[in-house]
């Protein structure tokens, strides 16, 4: 899921509680390198980077007024392994391994970043696994909220 908000009928957001997300008053271009560098040093090494706005836009002829209507100036993501991790999930609940790699997208609107991330443990409520991807989603997190200072 992309978007981590929902809209009532109000049209008030809700905040989705299966995706963790925070935002910081700096763009993308800042905290990027330092968010990589965190996920890094706590071992969960990125091995694909897609620009994932420089991919839409490419798309924004064609799709006209459709293209882009929340303004957001970057959308890029991160995907992201720990091999050690990946092997213990695979012993505990192989269907689990659908989390394998992880990833993270970070939006840009009005020079302010968010980085949005998929919660595991939420999935893996019945999951023999569950207890491990409750480690994992919090090491991720506190990793995220280290690289977005």
């Amino acid at each position: 899921m992309l978007c981590p908000i929902l809209v009532n009928a109000e049209s008030e957001p809700v905040v989705n509680p299966a995706v963790y997300q925070q935002t910081v008053n700096k763009p993308v271009s800042v905290v990027y390198d330092k968010l990589y560098k965190s996920l890094e040093d706590t071992r969960f090494f990125v091995v694909f980077e897609p620009d994932i706005g420089a991919n839409l836009a490419r798309f924004s002829d064609k799709w006209g007024e459709g293209y882009n209507q929340n303004q957001l100036s970057e959308i890029r993501s991160m995907i992201f392994c720990n091999g050690w991790y990946a092997n213990k999930v695979s012993n505990l609940d192989p269907d689990m391994l659908g989390f394998c790699p992880l990833h993270i997208t970070l939006i840009e609107r009005d020079g302010k970043t968010t980085v949005l991330f998929n919660r595991p443990a939420i999935n893996a409520q019945s999951s023999p696994a569950k207890d491990l991807l409750m480690t994992i989603e919090s090491e991720v997190i506190a990793a995220i909220e280290l690289g977005m200072k």
